[in-house]
């Protein structure tokens, strides 16, 4: 049996661990879901890694950032521990990050952040039972929470 945890914070706006573990739960079976919050999204790295800790084959992180270029630049520190996390523990982290900046409004950011939760646990799904999944994939433009971008077709 698998273990993913989902981790998320109390900073995000959505919440997306919700839509994360409900779309994960619609995937199939064979694993079990924790969930586990932090305050902000510099708490995320170590939480991963102590769920790595605790038996996690995957961990999903959901977050929001705010819009001031503060809160960008605490993404990226997150961001740069969450590779870290995953490294160290040789297992995947799935990051999931939507910026208030994203959207207009509160409906069309609540819209990305359910589309991108549920997009991205799909894809932990997949890395975890249907890498084949991911494979016919490739190269193919995939955006989570937007319209895919499609392949780029050279002309010759």
């Amino acid at each position: 049996m698998k273990k993913v945890a989902i981790v998320d914070t109390t900073f995000a706006r959505v919440d997306m661990g919700r839509y994360a573990s409900d779309r994960l739960k619609s995937c199939g079976t064979g694993f079990t879901i924790s969930r586990r919050t932090v305050p902000g999204i510099k708490d995320l790295p170590v939480a991963v890694r102590q769920s790595f800790q605790g038996g996690a084959d995957l961990c999903m992180v959901v977050g929001m950032p705010g819009r001031a270029e503060y809160d960008k630049v605490c993404a990226h520190e997150a961001s740069t521990g969450l590779i870290l996390a995953g490294v160290l523990e040789s297992k995947p982290v799935i990051e999931c990050f939507v910026f208030e900046g994203e959207a207009s409004d509160g409906k069309e950011l609540e819209t990305l952040a359910k589309r991108r939760a549920e997009e991205h646990a799909e894809n932990a799904y997949a890395m975890l039972f249907r890498p084949q999944d991911l494979a016919r994939k490739a190269a193919t433009g995939q955006r989570q929470g937007f319209a895919d971008a499609g392949a780029v077709r050279a002309t010759r």
